[in-house]
C-alpha cells in the first residue's frame, strides 16, 4: 500500500500524516479513552524516514464524529482487526496508550487467531496488564464529576469546565470510551502472545502501580521490559522525543514475528 495523503488509507480507521511509501516498517498507534489520532500527529517529525506513522481513528472521534460510537471492547477490536490487514505488509510495532494499550492487546489476540502477521513488539503505555484489569464507574458519573476527573488526569482538559459547547461536543465520545474500558472483561488467553512486550509508565501516574504494569510480562513469551518516564498519566505530552527514540530502537533489531498456531 502506498498512500498519497492522510486519508488515502485502507479504511477510515487510520490516519497517516506524512505518507512514506518507501518506509521499511511502521509504527501503529492507538489513542487513549476520549483521544483521537491527532494526539500522535507530531510523532512523524521525530521518526526516521524509513518508519511510517499510522494512527488509529476511532469511530465518533474528530473527523469521524458523525459515525456511531462503539462501546464494547469486543466490537472495537473485531472491527479493527478486519480493517488493519492491508497495513500488515511490512514489519510494524503497535503502541497503545491507556485504553489504547488494552485495544492493542485484544487486536493482537485476534490477529493471532486469524493467522495474520503480529507486530515485532507490543508497547503498552499507562495501563495495567489484562490479568490485573480493574473496571470503573466514571462513565456513570454526571458531566461535572466526569469533567473534574478528566482535568485531574490531564490539565489540558480544563477548557471543558468553562465551555458548555465543548462539553456537548466532546463528553459523549469520552463517556463512551470510559464505558468501553471500564466494562471490558479480558478473556483468558490460551497462551501468551509470541512477541516481546514493553510497558511504559509515568513515575507519578496514579492510575496504575508499577506492579500492575510489570504484570504484562505474563502476556508475552518473547521478553518483557518496563520503562518509567517522568510525569503522570499523560507523560507522553512531555516525553514524546524520548519515547519515539526508544520505540525506534526497539524496532530496529527485531525481525517480524510470525504468527504461531
Amino acid at each position: 500500500m502506498k498512500p498519497s495523503h492522510p486519508n488515502a488509507m485502507p479504511s477510515p480507521w487510520f490516519r497517516c500524516y506524512q505518507p512514506r511509501p518507501q518506509a521499511t516498517r511502521r509504527l501503529i498507534c492507538l489513542p487513549h479513552a476520549g483521544g483521537s489520532a491527532s494526539f500522535f500527529r507530531s510523532w512523524y517529525l521525530q521518526l526516521p524516514v524509513d518508519v511510517e506513522l499510522i494512527v488509529v481513528q476511532y469511530p465518533g472521534h474528530e473527523d469521524r464524529w458523525a459515525e456511531p460510537l462503539i462501546d464494547t471492547m469486543d466490537a472495537l477490536a473485531d472491527e479493527l482487526a478486519q480493517h488493519i490487514r492491508p497495513l500488515l505488509d511490512r514489519p510494524y510495532l503497535l503502541f497503545g496508550h491507556s485504553m489504547g494499550a488494552a485495544v492493542a492487546y485484544e487486536l493482537c489476540l485476534r490477529l493471532r487467531e486469524h493467522n495474520e502477521a503480529l507486530p515485532q513488539r507490543l508497547v503498552v503505555s499507562a495501563h495495567e496488564a489484562p490479568c490485573r484489569h480493574r473496571g470503573g464507574h466514571w462513565h456513570l458519573a454526571d458531566d461535572a464529576t466526569l469533567t473534574d476527573e478528566l482535568v485531574r488526569l490531564d490539565e489540558t482538559a480544563s477548557a471543558l469546565r468553562s465551555s458548555a459547547e465543548m462539553r456537548t461536543l466532546f463528553l459523549p465520545a469520552i463517556r463512551n470510551d470510559y464505558r468501553l474500558i471500564e466494562t471490558y472483561r479480558p478473556h483468558p488467553a490460551p497462551r501468551p502472545l509470541p512477541l516481546p512486550i514493553s510497558a511504559f509508565i509515568g513515575h507519578a501516574d496514579t492510575e496504575l502501580t508499577q506492579d500492575e504494569a510489570e504484570a504484562w510480562s505474563a502476556h508475552g513469551s518473547a521478553g518483557f521490559d518496563l520503562h518509567v518516564f517522568f510525569g503522570g498519566h499523560f507523560y507522553l505530552r512531555h516525553n514524546s522525543a524520548v519515547v519515539t527514540a526508544l520505540v525506534q530502537l526497539m524496532g530496529e533489531p527485531q525481525p517480524a514475528w510470525p504468527c504461531t498456531p
